[in-house]
């Protein structure tokens, strides 16, 4: 059975956001391949050789021809973003499947995941520290809101183990995740009751030597438009 929550109100967002993270939560806690990393402050898992050899290689060849340069939302403390981002083609039957692997992964509903994303970072090139979920007081909430509100969970996948550089810093949570090839990350961007959790602020820090290849899939409170 997968979870699906359909509403309008932010009120009932939280709702569903609190809902969303016992979901995946309990899928998680229950799946001998998910290890919770050992921290306090986030809901993060990670689940290794999610994806194999010749999955890696076929992903990193679908963010080559989609990479562009990485756009931002305004004051979501995401300026230094100096990677390249594309989306990769939902109708491909390999991302098909690949969408489904982490849906059920989750127990979640696929109308509740965005697209997916591939990120590919050269020498030099970071996402500065920032949040996956959205700060509602600022102008894009409006528009996100409309589109699946909140994000809940996020799913993000290295394609490659980078030779210096590039992980994945939770400096609030004293938390730093070096990139290896096929392992799945997986954090809740929410707190246990459905409020954002700041203590999610992650960054990309800067690649020194290789490329660094990364896939990523967020879930909304609600259908994604």
């Amino acid at each position: 059975m997968v979870f699906s929550f359909r509403s309008s109100s932010r009120d009932e967002d939280r709702d569903a956001l609190r809902i969303i993270g016992e979901t995946v939560r309990n899928r998680l806690s229950a799946n001998p391949a998910a290890y919770r990393l050992p921290v306090d402050e986030i809901e993060i898992y990670a689940v290794s050789e999610f994806l194999d050899t010749a999955d890696c290689r076929r992903l990193i060849a679908m963010v080559d021809d989609v990479a562009r340069p990485s756009p931002t939302y305004d004051d979501n403390h995401d300026k230094g973003r100096t990677s390249y981002t594309g989306d990769v083609d939902p109708k491909n039957p390999f991302i098909r499947t690949l969408q489904k692997r982490i849906d059920d992964l989750l127990g979640l509903d696929p109308a509740l995941g965005e697209t997916m994303q591939g990120q590919r970072y050269a020498v030099g090139q970071e996402f500065r520290h920032h949040f996956d979920y959205f700060v509602t007081k600022h102008d894009y909430w409006e528009t996100e809101r409309a589109r699946g509100g909140q994000r809940s969970w996020t799913a993000m996948g290295y394609l490659n183990t980078v030779e210096e550089g590039g992980a994945t810093d939770f400096s609030k949570a004293n938390l730093t995740v070096p990139p290896e090839a096929g392992v799945l990350l997986i954090w809740n961007n929410m707190l246990p009751d459905g409020r954002p959790n700041p203590k999610t602020l992650h960054a990309g820090t800067p690649v020194l030597r290789g490329t660094k290849y990364v896939l990523t899939k967020w879930y909304r409170a609600r259908p994604w438009a």
